[in-house]
């Protein structure tokens, strides 16, 4: 007895889908095939362009306690652990140190009431603070330098927390480029806030980016350029006796593995120092740069390895470290991501005699990258009451305190 025309209508069409799925691909098998021929066109890319150099491998994932090297007599301990993306440090009137803490947007107090060399807690100062990078405390208030400007923190009842935050510098773009701002104090009471470029190498259109910003005073008031040229000028800090500035700068990508070298400068207010089209004093940029490109820009005071990122600095001020350490630099390398073979992750050692360097950087602190492994990255530098020299690492979340003959 014949179908029903219906039914056999039915039968056609199902076997039709049957030939279409055994020729046809499915969507899924579709988006995967098109997924792997995009990865592998972008690592053939990849390995052909000049970005065949990065190395993401110190700049992701979490990190563990390091096993740093110290010359002889020196020790390192963990003050603090468990932060999430300490970045600078700086001890308050209260002997407490102080930390940025950008991973959590708050700034946090560790106290060592007891002096045993260890935080007795991790105390919030202020919370829900956008990528808290650096801090200054000046006149009873903290400042703290987030991606926008400044913001002022005051702690008014004296309990340890800040009841007001108010935005001192609140216009600068947050979202392109060098987004660390880093807020200090000159020895007059001006205000400095270091702004980095918006790319790697360009023009800028706005005049603060690159550069070095003053303000009359705590309260912002008549924005001025202090220093112009600086591609990013990270760490700022003051000699103690002649109260000079000097900063670290973080030289361009893309010109090589060792060029252009990494910079350290004394800084002397209406001062340029050359980028996008010098660099380093005396190396013209491919790109922006023309014959007598580097004539009357400000040398650097010290160069050393391309790409290794220096942040923090400081003078050591203490009197706990031997007499030879006394008045030197100390430089926080947060290391590579933009070279095949990774370069930093250490604190370097400048000695310093009248005022400048008497030698070259040497290697401090090492063992935050072993063997190809990034355990730490170290941002911040400190000198503690105690005479101790501390240490923050935004990749391990680690407070590190380096003491001598203890």
């Amino acid at each position: 007895m014949p179908l029903p025309p219906e039914e056999v209508r039915e039968k056609r069409r199902g076997r039709k889908r049957e030939e279409r799925s055994r020729i046809t691909p499915n969507r899924k098998q579709v988006a995967v095939t098109v997924v792997v021929v995009t990865l592998v066109a972008a690592g053939v890319l990849l390995y052909l362009s000049p970005l065949s150099r990065i190395n993401f491998a110190g700049s992701i994932g979490s990190g563990g306690q390091a096993d740093v090297q110290l010359p002889t007599g020196f020790t390192i301990d963990v003050f603090a652990e468990g932060l999430n993306g300490p970045r600078f440090i700086a001890f308050g009137p209260d002997g407490a140190l102080y930390v940025a803490e950008r991973g959590t947007g708050r700034i946090v107090a560790l106290p060592d009431a007891d002096s045993d060399g260890r935080a007795d807690a991790i105390l919030p100062f202020a919370t829900g603070l956008d990528q808290p990078h650096s801090l200054a405390y000046h006149e009873g208030a903290w400042y703290v330098g987030v991606p926008s400007g400044v913001v002022r923190l005051d702690d008014q009842d004296g309990d340890g927390a800040a009841e007001a935050q108010t935005a001192i510098i609140d216009d600068l773009p947050t979202r392109v480029g060098h987004t660390t701002r880093t807020v200090a104090f000159l020895p007059d009471g001006r205000m400095l806030l270091s702004v980095g470029s918006s790319c790697n190498v360009c023009t800028e259109s706005d005049p603060r980016r690159a550069a070095i910003v003053v303000y009359d005073d705590a309260t912002g008031a008549n924005e001025q350029i202090f220093a112009t040229g600086l591609r990013n000028a990270v760490g700022l800090t003051f000699q103690p006796d002649s109260g000079a500035l000097w900063v670290t700068n973080n030289g361009r990508d893309l010109m090589g593995d060792d060029v252009p070298p990494e910079t350290l400068y004394q800084v002397n207010e209406g001062d340029h120092f050359g980028w996008p089209a010098c660099h380093a004093g005396t190396i013209i940029d491919p790109e922006f740069g023309a014959e007598g490109a580097c004539d009357g820009v400000v040398q650097p005071a010290l160069t050393w390895q391309a790409h290794s990122a220096p942040l923090g600095l400081v003078f050591y001020d203490g009197d706990a470290f031997p007499e030879a350490y006394r008045g030197d630099l100390f430089i926080a390398l947060h290391g590579s991501w933009n070279r095949p073979q990774m370069v930093g992750y250490e604190v370097l050692r400048v000695p310093f005699d009248d005022g400048l360097p008497s030698g070259p950087a040497e290697v401090f602190a090492t063992g935050w990258l072993t063997d190809g492994r990034v355990s730490g990255r170290p941002v911040g530098l400190a000198v503690g009451p105690d005479g101790a020299l501390y240490v923050s690492d935004d990749r391990g979340g680690f407070i590190y305190r380096i003491t001598y003959g203890q």
